[in-house]
């Protein structure tokens, strides 16, 4: 019991522990009430023996504040004209304790029959308050205090909430909390309540030893184990190196699980035993357990009473093999798939269970697979909960199954698989199968937990030849609730600006039909330097959009149509690039290599397409399944331009051990020209693909926007007669493009503990590999002064200088000598680039975070490699 101590002023007064009950006190009556004296000092009641056997003259009662006497008297169970024992007045003594609404009860007058009843009221509180919680908030705590403001202050309730607490601070891991409780008296018998908290560090397990394995070693059982031993270089990572005595059960299930799937089918765990250090701060875990002899499968037999499907299918379904190691996993494995087998078939509620036949002398397991008979059974009602956005019939849609069908388990995990992958609804989706109305009957319920569909991203990155590359871009992934979708964009950098604007209905006329379009503008410049001063090269400016059309062929393969019409448009800084030739402002090769002079002008693109696709996937973030796209599209339904654009790609996802995922992705393409050969004006054959319409690769990690395949270099030199380069900054490369290009890519997803998964934290590792190439080799010049004619000389020409030494020629007047170049055709080649990084997605406080970092491997000459890039982004 709780006694309060004297207030002073407005300070805290803690609460003490009494180690004795209440028992019977008689007092002389005179005695002032115990209100008006401090608990800590009130002077032991003075105890007057009580006769064996008395009647009651009179009840009075003294020191209520808040009650009425009547009321107190009737808790006592006392009344005038009562007969009355010692054993009596003990007793009205504990019933008034125990309506918790008294601190301190006296019973005197008891040797008269004249009984007078002192009580000092318990407080009520008038708030109540927490100090000292900082890693557990006052919103976590709250909810477990019984206690409340204007209720009635009693010790007992004050000692369940401190424990509540604790326990709370238990569950985090910090085993070291205290907690201590003390009031603050206020005036009218009203009182603060204070908990003053002390959490603590986190109780972390220092130890956990093992006592009787003699097959596998310590450390191999320790990896198997949810807890954690503290300490290890990334130690500041781990959240499961705390004690968590719910854990502790978990633990022992694992290791006889690890147990089980190695042969051993006697494992036990005899004691867990966790101990507290001395100075409290870690856990020591002791472990004793009994491995036990380790048995083989003996023969592996099947019966049936399923009319559908009988012991002979059973038996050739099962894989387990006589002689091989005894393996629980292999098992249960065994007994979800005839399970699950059973239930394509309509049994729903099918009882496909093992018999164990050991044979403790010759060390092996029979077993023997019994399928219980079971009715075949139809889908009653479909249930969804919890879609307040999302309209049902977008949820309902996606069911494989509909109500009066027969039940078929794989077809409710495709539907399962389909509405996770819309992407609007929590991780860890489940179709749950529940009993309908008859035993033939069964309902299929799922509760949704809808998530933000919208994406406001911004990504950012870094090169050397851009420096900051910035783009933001907006998109509602289910408007209206209807699963279409909204989307714009915009892109800028000092590459490239664009700006985009997109819908797509999945469902048009409530058929499988998927209608959408897109419009766009992209501006793509590329640019040199000359010392410090940038200047643009050429500038592709393309003005287009196109309609789409698909529709499914089988439950995982699609088609997909569409039509695109495309204004391409290529310039050349005028001032840069341009001579008067016969008064006629014209692109001069001299200038601008006769390459970009070849690409200038605008044509149109007039094209069809179409788009084979297969996904069997299991959601939005795969683990499983593959994806696979083949598309041509077809240029020259009017327009200028003639081709015939082939592409491929394909993904495969494997879930590892241990909560490894795997990916290996792959593609590839090819644009062939339709229509023959093309020249230049000088008679000169050109590559018949335009520079708008080629392919410029994937984006590989490790090397930036446009940094691989065949491009032209330029180098400058001064206007001495010696061969001697300019600065660095005057060369630059404008990347070509290619008709071919390949790109692939392996990766996996490192899983964290559950504390970096709270985080949101995603790491992964990754090889990328790829090239672009196939492009007719572009005209170049080396030229290393150029010799034109002064306003004096009327009779020279413009002369080209490819020589170190040849000067300037010196009949006809003077000339004047400009800087010369050398052009290099680079990177034309299949020959793979290689690039290694790591990368982490994270869900950040601020959205959707993805940070790269990269290192080109193997790479061609002229190629532009980037090392670091992220990608950040929010959710509505």
């Amino acid at each position: 019991m709780f006694l309060i101590g004297t207030a002073l002023a407005s300070g805290a007064t803690p609460l003490m522990a009494q180690t004795s009950a209440p028992a019977a006190k008689t007092a002389p009556a005179a005695v002032p009430p115990a209100a008006t004296t401090p608990a800590a000092t009130t002077p032991a009641a003075t105890t007057v023996a009580a006769p064996s056997q008395g009647t009651i003259q009179s009840i009075s009662v003294r020191g209520a504040e808040r009650l009425e006497p009547e009321t107190i008297r009737a808790y006592a169970n006392l009344a005038a004209g009562q007969t009355y024992t010692t054993e009596t007045l003990d007793t009205a003594l504990k019933d008034l304790y125990a309506t918790g609404l008294f601190a301190d009860v006296v019973i005197g007058g008891a040797d008269t029959g004249t009984i007078v009843i002192t009580v000092r009221e318990n407080p009520v509180i008038n708030r109540i308050v927490l100090e000292g919680n900082k890693r557990l908030k006052s919103d976590k705590i709250t909810p477990e205090i019984k206690l409340a403001p204007r209720q009635i202050f009693t010790r007992d309730r004050v000692r369940a909430d401190v424990d509540r607490i604790i326990e709370l601070y238990k569950r985090q891991g910090r085993f070291a909390a205290s907690v201590e409780p003390k009031i603050v008296q206020l005036d009218q018998n009203r009182v603060d309540l204070v908990f003053e908290i002390r959490e603590g560090d986190k109780s972390k397990v220092r130890a956990i030893n093992l006592i009787g394995n003699e097959h596998f070693p310590a450390g191999i059982l320790r990896k198997q184990m949810y807890t954690k031993e503290t300490g290890g270089a990334l130690g500041f990572l781990k959240s499961n190196d705390s004690y968590d005595p719910d854990r502790l059960a978990a633990d022992q299930q694992k290791l006889r699980a690890f147990y089980l799937t190695q042969g051993y089918a006697d494992f036990r765990v005899i004691s867990a035993l966790a101990e507290l250090t001395p100075d409290r701060k870690d856990f020591v875990i002791t472990y004793v357990v009994e491995e036990g002899p380790r048995y083989k499968f003996g023969k592996i037999n099947a019966e049936s009473d399923l009319r559908d499907l009988n012991a002979a299918k059973l038996n050739s379904l099962v894989r387990l093999k006589e002689g091989t190691w005894f393996n629980a996993k292999a098992v249960e494995d065994t007994v979800n798939g005839l399970n699950e087998l059973a239930g394509t078939l309509g049994y729903a509620f099918a009882d496909i269970s093992p018999n164990y036949d050991r044979d403790s002398e010759h060390k092996v397991m029979n077993i023997t697979f019994h399928a219980n008979e079971a009715k075949r059974v139809y889908v009653e009602h479909i249930n969804i909960q919890g879609n307040t956005a999302t309209r049902d019939k977008v949820i309902r849609r996606e069911f494989r199954v509909n109500e009066g069908d027969a039940f078929n388990s794989l077809k409710v995990k495709r539907s399962q698989d389909r509405i996770q992958s819309l992407g609007f609804f929590q991780e860890k989706l489940e179709i749950k199968q529940t009993p309908g109305t008859t035993d033939d009957r069964v309902d299929l319920s799922v509760d949704v937990e809808e998530k933000a569909t919208g994406n406001l991203q911004l990504s950012a990155g870094y090169s050397s030849l851009e420096k900051f590359i910035i783009s933001a871009s907006i998109e509602q992934n289910n408007f209206r609730g209807m699963a279409q979708t909204l989307s714009a964009g915009v892109n800028w950098s000092r590459y490239s600006k664009s700006v985009n604007l997109g819908f797509t209905e999945p469902y048009f006329l409530d058929k499988q039909i998927l209608l959408g379009g897109d419009l766009y503008r992209r501006d793509y410049n590329s640019f040199n330097y000359i010392g410090t001063q940038r200047n643009t090269t050429y500038s592709q400016l393309s003005t287009g959009g196109d309609i789409k059309l698909g529709f499914p062929i089988t439950e995982f393969a699609s088609f997909g149509t569409r039509y695109s019409l495309i204004q391409d448009k290529v310039t050349l800084d005028k001032a840069t690039f341009y001579s008067l030739k016969n008064g006629v402002l014209t692109c001069d090769p001299l200038k601008a290599g006769r390459y970009l002079c070849d690409e200038i002008g605008t044509r149109i693109t007039s094209s069809v397409g179409y788009s084979l696709g297969y996904d069997n996937t299991d959601g939005i973030r795969p683990t499983r399944g593959q994806r696979l796209t083949f598309s041509q599209d077809f240029a020259g339904l009017g327009g200028s331009v003639k081709y015939l654009r082939s592409q491929i790609n394909g993904t495969k996802y494997v879930a590892l051990p241990r909560g490894f995922i795997f990916s290996a992705h792959a593609e590839g393409g090819y644009i062939m020209p339709l229509g023959g050969k093309k020249f230049d004006s000088s008679g000169n054959q050109i590559d018949a693909i335009r520079l708008t319409d080629r392919f410029f690769g994937a984006q590989m990690r490790g090397f930036d926007i446009r940094g691989i395949g065949p491009r032209i270099t330029r180098q400058t030199y001064d206007t001495t007669e010696a061969l001697i380069p300019v600065t660095k900054n005057n060369n630059y490369s404008d990347s070509l493009g290619g008709r071919a290009y390949y790109m692939g890519r392996l990766e996996v997803e490192i899983p964290l503990g559950a504390g970096a998964r709270s985080l949101g934290l995603r790491p992964t590792a990754f090889i990328d590999a790829g090239s672009v190439w196939s492009l007719k080799s572009p005209v170049v010049d080396n030229i290393y002064a150029v010799c034109t004619p002064d306003a004096t000389n009327t009779t020279g020409t413009t002369t080209l200088i490819r020589t170190a030494l040849t000067p300037c020629p010196t009949l006809g007047g003077t000339y004047t000598r400009t800087p010369g170049y050398k052009e290099t055709f680079l990177g034309n080649s299949p020959k793979p680039r290689l690039s290694i990084g790591i990368g982490v997605n994270w869900t950040s406080p601020f959205g959707p975070l993805r940070i790269d970092l990269a290192k080109a491997l193997l790479k061609q000459k002229g190629d532009e490699t980037k090392l670091f890039s992220f990608n950040v982004g929010t959710q509505f």
